[in-house]
C-alpha cells in the first residue's frame, strides 16, 4: 500500500479529476484535486505532495505556467504532464519545460499507476540521494567532536549574517569562549576526558543558543558562537548567562569529574553598517584575551564605535 504517498491531481476536467481520484486511491494513494493551476499550487504548502498530474491546456494558469512555479519551489516534487496534445512537439515542449513524465489522454489506468509508481520510486531515490548529500555537507561543515561548526564553514554564514545586518540595520553578535585551565585537564587526566569535556562544553552552547544562532569549535578549547539579531544588552546576558552555566557544571567521565570555568570576549556589530566577518571576529578575541589577562572566568566588551574594551 501506498498509503503515506501523495498524489496532486491539477486539472479543470471534472471528469478527469473524478477517474484519476478513484484510480489512485485504489492503489492505496492519498490524492487532492483542483480544477485550476492557482488552486493547484495554493494546496501545495499543506498538502506537500510527492508527485503532480498536471493538465496542460487550462484556462487562465496552463500547465506550463504551473509546472514553472512548481520548479520554482524549494522540494522537489515529480510532475507527469497528462493531456490530450498527442503531437511529439507538445511532448517535447511539456519534458524540455522540467516534467518527468507525459501521459496521453484518454489513458489506461493500468498505465497511469504504472507511470505513478515509476516516478515515485525515482523520487525516492532522489530525496534518499540528497539527503546522503546533506549528511556529507554536514561532515565537511561539522566538528566530529562538539557537533558544533567547523572553521571551514562559520566565516561564510558570519558573512551572509552581517549582509543580511547591514541591509535590514540589525546588529549581530561574536562571541569567543575559552575554557580556563584546560591544558590541566590532559595533563592530569587523559585525552579522552578532555575530549569528553569538550563535548559537553559544545553540548552547553547548544542548548544555550536559539535555532537561528550558530556556534562554532574555534579550535582547541575555544568555541566561537554568532547571535544573529543580538544587541549589546541581550549578547551581554547571554554571555553571562554562558558563563554561569560552566562555572556551575562538573564535567564527570568514568571515574574521572572536574569543575571548570570559561573566560569570554564578545562584541557586536554597529546596526546597518559594513562590518567584516574576520573583523568582527578579532574583535571578539580581542575581548578574550582581556578576559584570559584580568583573572579569567569573567567577560569583556569590546565597543566598536569607543574602540575600547570593558569588564562586564
Amino acid at each position: 500500500m501506498q498509503d503515506l504517498q501523495k498524489v496532486l491531481v491539477i486539472d479543470d476536467d471534472s471528469a478527469v479529476l473524478t477517474m484519476s481520484k478513484a484510480v489512485l486511491e485504489s492503489d492505496g494513494y492519498q490524492v487532492e484535486v483542483a480544477d485550476t493551476g492557482t488552486l493547484g499550487l495554493e494546496l501545495i504548502p499543506q498538502f506537500q505532495p510527492h508527485l503532480i498530474l498536471l493538465d496542460i491546456n487550462m484556462p487562465e494558469l496552463d500547465g506550463l505556467e504551473t509546472l514553472d512555479s512548481v520548479r520554482r519551489l524549494e522540494d522537489y516534487v515529480s510532475v507527469i504532464f497528462v493531456s490530450a496534445e498527442s503531437e511529439v512537439e507538445n511532448v517535447v515542449k511539456g519534458l524540455d519545460k522540467g516534467a518527468d513524465d507525459y501521459i496521453r489522454k484518454p489513458y489506461d489506468p493500468r498505465e497511469l499507476l504504472a507511470r505513478v509508481r515509476a516516478q515515485l520510486r525515482i523520487k525516492k531515490l532522489r530525496d534518499e540521494l540528497r539527503q546522503v548529500n546533506e549528511r556529507l555537507q554536514d561532515l565537511v561543515n561539522l566538528d566530529e567532536l562538539t557537533g558544533l561548526y567547523n572553521m571551514r564553514s562559520i566565516y561564510e554564514r558570519l558573512d551572509q549574517e552581517l549582509y543580511r545586518g547591514e541591509r535590514y540595520g540589525r546588529s549581530i553578535a561574536a562571541i569567543m569562549m575559552d575554557m580556563d585551565g584546560f591544558k590541566s585537564v590532559n595533563d592530569n587526566f587523559d585525552h579522552l576526558f578532555g575530549s569528553q569535556v569538550l563535548k559537553e562544553v559544545g553540548a552547553i552552547i547548544a542548548q544555550q543558543i536559539r535555532k537561528v544562532d550558530f556556534a562554532a569549535r574555534y579550535g582547541g578549547d575555544e568555541f566561537l558562537i554568532i547571535l544573529t539579531e543580538s544587541d549589546s544588552d541581550g549578547a551581554k546576558i547571554f554571555c553571562q548567562r554562558l558563563r554561569e552555566q560552566i562555572e556551575n557544571y562538573v564535567f564527570t567521565y568514568e571515574n574521572h569529574s572536574i569543575e571548570l570555568t570559561a573566560s569570554i570576549g564578545v562584541a557586536v556589530s554597529p546596526p546597518g553598517q559594513n562590518m567584516d566577518a574576520r573583523e568582527l571576529v578579532r574583535s571578539a578575541d580581542r575581548a578574550l584575551y582581556m578576559s584570559k589577562e584580568n583573572g579569567r572566568n569573567c567577560i569583556h566588551f569590546y565597543d566598536a564605535e569607543r574602540k575600547e574594551v570593558e569588564k562586564i
